[in-house]
């Protein structure tokens, strides 16, 4: 009687989890490199984390991508983390290392690939970053790597900057007042514009870009053309995906846990998914 082979159970933990590309990514790379493994949603609610993490060690699940709004509140549950989590204060990925449940943040990786690719007008001097929350921090870290000091940071829940802002040295400024900042390089590190009950959202107005010219850059990667990026582009500014940032923090994610790159067809599949 032959043995059945139970695959391997990875994830990604987020909520809400909207139409997330990281399945078809993952699973895509899975097959294509012969690795008997699936990756799965698990949609969690706050009052429901503690749970899940029980369960992850339960379970034996082997992996897990972490994305909003569970990105920080993880890692008390956590065993070890790495220096970059430490810095950063948030972790996205989840994996083993022997016994121990850890995490690490590959955010930053993904972050700054584009920015490294295609490097920015030097006259681009002064940030804002709409969003205080982990992956604000990851972009906190990639842009001080690059060497910018005038960013500013603002967020929907008021208290939410003040600790981004004393942990980089960074300005704040009131949420309704962030059109006031005079900055060339704007980040959406929020979940406004993400398919689903976001969508039609966009956390910068049309006429705020009018009149000025600079880099829009959305971690949004889907929908792929969010209103945030459609503004932008229409009063003449540049804009970056979130895809090329999705597609660099996967690939570090899939290396840490099976120690080999996304498949080529499983990073097409995902441009191509978001084309349509």
């Amino acid at each position: 009687m032959s043995q059945i082979s139970v695959p391997n159970i990875y994830g990604i933990l987020g909520y809400p989890l909207g139409q997330s590309m990281s399945p078809l990514i993952h699973n895509t790379s899975f097959k294509d490199n012969g690795i008997n493994a699936a990756y799965y949603s698990f949609p969690t609610p706050p009052e429901k984390i503690a749970t899940f993490m029980e369960a992850i060690r339960l379970l034996n699940i082997r992996g897990c991508s972490v994305t909003i709004p569970h990105k920080q509140t993880i890692l008390p549950y956590l065993d070890k983390v790495t220096d970059r989590v430490k810095k950063i204060g948030a972790a996205n990925l989840i994996y083993w290392e022997g016994d121990k449940l850890c995490g690490d943040n590959t955010d930053i990786i993904g972050f700054m690939a584009p920015l490294q690719a295609n490097k920015p007008n030097p006259a681009y001097k002064k940030i804002l970053i709409l969003g205080a929350g982990g992956a604000a921090r990851a972009a906190v870290v990639g842009l001080q790597d690059l060497g910018y000091t005038d960013i500013t940071v603002t967020d929907i829940v008021e208290d939410l900057p003040a600790k981004l802002a004393k942990d980089f040295n960074l300005k704040t400024i009131s949420w309704d007042k962030r059109d006031t900042v005079d900055a060339q390089i704007i980040v959406n590190a929020s979940p406004l514009g993400m398919k689903g009950k976001y969508e039609d959202e966009s956390p910068y107005k049309a006429e705020w870009f009018k009149g000025k010219k600079g880099i829009a850059y959305d971690i949004v990667y889907t929908p792929y053309v969010t209103l945030f990026r459609k503004y932008a582009e229409e009063a003449g500014w540049e804009s970056i995906s979130g895809r090329e940032m999705f597609i660099g923090q996967a690939d570090a994610q899939f290396k840490a846990w099976t120690g080999k790159n996304l498949s080529k067809d499983a990073v097409q599949a995902v441009i191509d998914a978001l084309s349509k």
